[in-house]
């Protein structure tokens, strides 16, 4: 795990299972403009890279870093001591309120569904969104520029030109 001190430690962004494939390329071109890796957890609900993935990403899927790992238990190999912060209604904690740390994985399930209790239980923190009352859930790409712009700013980490 990258230390706490090192400045260039980057976050990560975590896609379990994704359902939607705009939503996908949402959450990638919003990775590609602020730097950030994404990994994706299969299997997608789609195929991927698709027409509807190409129509929302655009030209920035090119210009984002992407690991694809084809279930749950590659991802978890593949980032070993890394924390891992879940973003579920579930929680009771909101987002606003936790200090990020470089080297975190922001991990988000899929749209229909979240992730099953097995994802949950291994998550290191688990965040929410407040929300007016009687509202369910906010859009999944909306979710990750929310919750991304803030670990970025408490990072320091946006991108400089």
């Amino acid at each position: 795990m990258p230390e706490e001190t090192d400045p260039y430690a980057p976050l990560r962004l975590a896609l379990y299972e994704p359902d939607i494939p705009q939503n996908t390329a949402a959450v990638l071109r919003t990775a590609a403009c602020l730097a950030v890796p994404v990994d994706v957890i299969e299997p997608c609900g789609f195929v991927w890279g698709g027409k509807h993935m190409k129509r929302s990403g655009m030209d920035y899927l090119e210009q984002t870093e992407v690991m694809r790992h084809v279930d749950w238990a590659a991802f978890q190999d593949a980032h070993r001591g890394c924390r891992r912060v879940l973003l579920t209604t579930r929680a009771e904690r909101a987002y606003c309120d936790f200090a990020f740390a470089h080297g975190d994985i922001l991990l988000f399930g899929r749209e229909s569904a979240g992730v099953p209790e097995a994802v949950h239980a291994a998550a290191d923190a688990r965040l929410t969104i407040p929300m007016a009352p009687g509202a369910r859930s906010l859009n999944l790409a909306a979710t990750v520029a929310m919750v991304l712009g803030e670990a970025l700013r408490q990072l320091g980490r946006f991108p400089k030109e």
